[in-house]
């Protein structure tokens, strides 16, 4: 009879706690949630805008899908210190982190700006990925705007 009354109060307690019997929880060991596997991602796409106060890091997949940012000033770089190379270069190892999650193996980088980031921002990504291309989209005036008329004193 005590059997049965323990065994009647066990199962009690099985349900108030909603645990399943046999299971990891009812010993107590508890399972940490697993984390959200993202998509793989080989080839990828890394556009970088080198602006004079800030250098912009963006890694898309081939279609054209943001996968990843970056930027000096989210590095943690604030007022002229965001302009140096030193900060695209970090900016640009981040970004790296960040692909490195989506299997990421090689990378086309197209440039666009004249800002200091340029180069350094390239020879970040080139520590972790295999670059295959790398083209310059900056825009080129092919005449610019009109000039100002000549000052007449």
């Amino acid at each position: 009879m005590a059997d049965e009354a323990t065994q009647v109060a066990d199962e009690k307690a099985a349900k108030a706690a909603d645990v399943p019997e046999g299971t990891a929880a009812e010993e107590g060991v508890l399972k940490k949630p697993k984390k959200k596997i993202k998509r793989l991602v080989k080839n990828c796409t890394v556009y970088i805008t080198a602006g004079f106060n800030n250098t912009l890091l963006t890694a898309t997949d081939m279609d054209g899908k943001v996968l990843a940012r970056s930027s000096s000033g989210a590095s943690g770089f604030k007022g002229t210190k965001k302009s140096t190379p030193y900060a695209a270069q970090i900016a640009a190892e981040r970004l790296a982190e960040k692909l490195e999650q989506f299997g990421t193996e090689s990378l086309h980088v197209y440039v666009k700006g004249v800002g200091p980031g340029r180069e350094q921002g390239i020879r970040g990504l080139v520590k972790t990925f295999s670059v295959d291309l790398i083209v310059d989209r900056t825009a080129v005036p092919h005449n610019g705007c009109r000039q100002k008329k000549r000052r007449r004193v």
